[in-house]
């Protein structure tokens, strides 16, 4: 039904200075939007060439938000997995230090300090690094990995929320003793060419042979990074490896019994250390404690940022769509110059010219973007699938709300010129025109 055949068919239309009234204002709404679908339905390609703009530009947004969104949310389940009252202490050296050769490095002191001196703190282990300088290489015949090989101890795996999935874990008494015994990784067992179950196989770590007791549940990887790339010794043995007995460079892993408590925790840990490490007040603490909910919470920080930048620059996009709508409708001004002039003869007022030019406009767009989030998601998808052991995409609900919202805001946008063009025509010209 055409503007003409509406006007015809009401010649009891208001004057453009009467007040419809609500009644009123809902039946001439739903009048336009009648209309508009009706236009848009009529001009099929027009209209999907319209919307092609939109479309593309609301698919990539929506492709790299999903891919985003996904990668943020796979990397936030492995931070929470790590425990949420799990706690690490590190030596921090500054910059300027490291540049002069001077690396600090937390004492057996520390540790004692940890096990012993501070309430509300259980599963203290220290964890050192055996193959600092890649000195060690791990073994099985001709077979070599690159894992790293940690020594600690047996609450090294509370600590982690990691545990064996065959076999045991290291024990207490493997330290004391300096047992030659190893706990594997996933990813270390099948570079090694080791079989499903390689309890009691021996593997070769640097010059020594080591007797597999356990493998750990696999993790997974983060950022292309295999988390089951290490081999877990006693930590006694792997001082002995090393050779740093005295002075090993190690970090401290550790659990908060109420993980309420843990920013009081931290306080107190950090003013004892500071006290043993005889540092003055105001000076620099050479020991950070980091814990998976500030590392979770600042990754989340930066996913969001990065995110909303990215989307804002894919985002430029849609104002291209947003052109095309603008000037596909002066276009479709043009052409039905006849027919408004007819309309607004036979009693069309401007506002339900305005309306309805205007509606078509925003539905284009609106109809655009949810194609473009459908299209979007989908390119998410094949793109994941692409990139080994890449999460899922993951479309949040701000992200469709979004989507929809700029979409309209375009139409509206670009449609407000061409429509007020075809309500301001004079309806004598309009009907002059050819």
């Amino acid at each position: 039904m055409s503007a003409a055949e509406l006007a015809i068919g009401r010649p009891d239309r208001p004057s453009e200075d009467d007040d419809p009234g609500l009644q009123g204002r809902l039946v001439m709404l739903n009048e336009c939007l009648r209309l508009a679908l009706h236009d848009i339905r009529a001009h099929t390609m027009r209209s999907i060439l319209t919307m092609l703009g939109i479309v593309i530009g609301v698919a990539s947004v929506i492709c790299v938000v999903s891919l985003l969104q996904g990668l943020s949310r796979s990397v936030t389940q492995e931070f929470q997995g790590l425990g949420g009252n799990a706690l690490t202490l590190r030596a921090d050296t500054p910059i300027e230090d490291g540049l002069r050769g001077k690396q600090n490095r937390l004492r057996v002191a520390d540790l004692e300090l940890l096990q012993y001196r501070v309430g509300g703190v259980t599963s203290v282990t220290p964890v050192v690094l055996a193959n600092a300088g890649g000195r060690i290489e791990v073994r099985n015949g001709t077979q070599v990995s690159a894992g790293q090989v940690f020594g600690s101890t047996s609450r090294y795996q509370d600590v982690q929320q990691n545990y064996p999935k065959l076999g045991r874990f290291i024990s207490d008494s493997d330290g004391h003793t300096r047992r030659r015994v190893a706990v594997l990784g996933e990813q270390v067992r099948r570079d090694l060419k080791l079989p499903e179950n390689p309890l009691g196989r021996f593997i070769q770590i640097g010059s020594e042979w080591f007797r597999v007791i356990g493998v750990m549940e696999p993790r997974g990887e983060v950022f292309g990074m295999s988390q089951d790339n290490f081999v877990v010794i006693p930590y006694e043995t792997a001082l002995a490896l090393s050779g740093t007995t005295s002075e090993p460079d190690m970090w401290i892993g550790f659990t908060v019994d109420d993980p309420a408590q843990i920013d009081s925790i931290k306080a107190r840990v950090t003013e004892q250390l500071r006290q043993q490490r005889k540092l003055r007040p105001g000076q620099r603490s050479d020991f950070k404690i980091e814990s998976s909910d500030a590392l979770e919470k600042s990754f989340e920080s930066v996913s969001t940022t990065v995110t909303l930048v990215v989307a804002s620059v894919v985002g430029i996009s849609l104002l291209v769509g947003g052109v095309g709508i603008m000037n596909i409708m002066l276009v479709s001004v043009t052409e039905r110059t006849r027919e408004i002039g007819i309309a607004k003869a036979l009693g069309a007022t401007r506002r339900f010219i305005l309306l309805q030019f205007l509606l078509e406009a925003v539905l284009l767009a609106v109809m655009g973007g949810l194609l473009g989030i459908g299209v979007g998601y989908l390119m998410g998808l094949g793109i994941s699938s692409l990139i080994p052991n890449f999460p899922d995409p993951t479309v949040s609900a701000w992200a469709v709300l979004g989507a929809c919202g700029f979409s309209a805001l375009v139409g509206i946008t670009f449609g407000i010129l061409p429509a007020s063009n075809a309500a301001n025509l004079a309806p004598v010209e309009a009907l002059r025109h050819e």
